[in-house]
């Protein structure tokens, strides 16, 4: 597994004081059953649910489960596999949260940002194809945005019998593009949608907006580092990819669907100045080595912390292969201009399909992402999109137009790819946690009253609020 990156990827959800209202909802419930069924009893009496583990957490029920899902939600009757999801049981008269990743589910308990300004419960699903959510065997024509949608609506309707109060999809990158998908193919499901740093990659081949981002982001002596960095890791080559030989020998790595270790090695350095931004400050440009006088094992250091060398070997690549497939697919992917490089990169930017096995076919769907990005701005209702203002992949982001009603576009200032409600600016930060009370259902009157009084309801929890981000492919939300 890759290190993980510095202080980011073990962020804590920066959250306000508790409010007044709604703070201990549930509590004695949530530990244990109240004067009704047991909470698990409830859920496992839902029909293709079943018990994983179930794992202790004060004031709160946390199960593990699996529910049965069909293969292909057109023709449910041509098989089944089971789908990992995770409840955080609060109490049944709080509002729910639907959390996707867009990846795997973590099986620990968690609460993402909305769940904690709701004060309510979660329910986490894990995206189809990521193991051991996959179909054997697997049909990969299966893995698209409708059917990953189906799965959520079809969970929603099974758990929507207990939790009857208000639902709001959330997720963040990848998981924030879920939610919104999930919201233009079933828009009544959910009374809300808080989609974080979600990119919208309209046309796969215009990625004029991520040159420009890369022009002016951060500092012109910050650019000037990483820039220098990555050239010069390309200028020595021959003595890094030694190093990287005998890196890959001795983990057992192989490459084998990127081709040859040449094309993986300069895959991770092409990552190295999206991936800093992606996951990193403009403070953290201090600890850039200068170019002109890094050995050649400060140079190996800082592409490895910040890109990785082991994204792109088979091992590496192994857990993404469903992401890949579906940017390959239909999700797009960027391919920016480094005219530094110039003369020295041998393969660009490469496209997906190099990261997928050749065993499994793939065809692009341009229309998919056309069609959401217009859904959203004319239809959509009760959204938020939260984006951070140094994160590249916010380089083209969701827009809304004349037709939207109650949703935002909000910029965190000087964030990354972990940008959330609580880094917005005073006033945007207020309104958007007030708008996220009012679509849960649980706003106080003072709130109502004055946006500039709201908080989140549930008291901070540095474990639970935890986000658990292991450093990843660069280009890959």
């Amino acid at each position: 597994m890759r290190k993980a990156l510095r202080w980011l990827l073990s962020l804590v959800v920066l959250i306000g004081t508790m409010g007044a209202a709604g703070a201990t909802a549930g509590a004695a419930t949530a530990a244990g059953p109240g004067n009704g069924p047991d909470i698990k009893d409830r859920i496992l009496a839902i029909p293709g649910v079943s018990l994983i583990e179930e794992k202790p957490y004060d004031g709160y029920r946390f199960f593990v489960l699996n529910y049965k899902q069909p293969v292909d939600h057109r023709k449910p009757w041509k098989g089944t596999f089971e789908q990992r999801f995770t409840l955080l049981h609060k109490d049944v008269s709080r509002p729910t949260v639907f959390y996707t990743s867009g990846y795997n589910v973590n099986t620990n308990p968690r609460r993402s940002e909305p769940t904690t300004i709701v004060d309510g419960n979660q329910v986490s699903l894990e995206y189809r194809f990521f193991t051991p959510s996959r179909p054997a065997p697997a049909d990969w024509s299966k893995l698209d945005i409708w059917q990953a949608a189906s799965d959520q609506h079809r969970l929603f309707k099974a758990l929507k019998a207990v939790y009857g109060k208000k639902w709001i999809a959330t997720g963040g990158s990848k998981g924030g593009m879920t939610a919104t998908y999930y919201e233009r193919f079933y828009p009544r499901d959910m009374d809300g949608v808080v989609a974080y740093v979600a990119p919208n990659d309209v046309v796969n081949k215009e990625d004029s907006a991520y040159d420009r981002f890369f022009q002016r982001v951060g500092t012109k002596e910050c650019r000037d580092k990483l820039n220098g960095v990555q050239r010069e890791a390309l200028v020595r080559r021959d003595a890094l990819e030694t190093k990287y030989a005998a890196y890959a020998a001795e983990n057992g790595y192989t490459f084998t669907t990127v081709g040859s270790l040449d094309k993986a090695y300069e895959a991770v350095v092409l990552d190295y100045t999206w991936a800093f931004w992606q996951y990193s400050l403009l403070a953290d440009c201090g600890s850039i080595p200068a170019a002109a006088t890094a050995t050649d094992q400060q140079i190996w250091d800082s592409v490895d912390a910040i890109s990785g060398f082991s994204a792109y070997t088979d091992q590496g690549l192994e857990t993404y292969t469903p992401y890949y497939y579906q940017a390959g697919t239909q999700l797009g992917s960027p391919d920016i201009k480094q005219p530094w490089l110039k003369g020295l990169s041998r393969y660009g930017y490469q496209p997906p399909r190099n990261f997928v096995p050749r065993s499994i076919p793939m065809a692009f769907q341009p229309r998919a992402m056309h069609d959401v990005d217009q859904w959203v701005r004319h239809n959509a209702r009760h959204m938020l999109f939260v984006y951070g203002q140094n994160d590249p992949w916010g380089a083209e982001p969701f827009h809304l137009g004349y037709g939207s009603r109650d949703s935002y576009v909000m910029v965190a200032p000087g964030a990354n790819h972990g940008a959330n409600v609580a880094k917005l600016k005073d006033a945007e930060k207020a309104l958007a946690t007030a708008r996220i009370l009012e679509w849960g259902g649980v706003a106080p009157a003072a709130v109502k009253a004055d946006a500039a009084k709201a908080r989140p309801l549930a008291k901070p929890d540095a474990k639970l609020d935890r986000r658990d981000v292991e450093r990843e492919p660069a280009l890959r939300p």
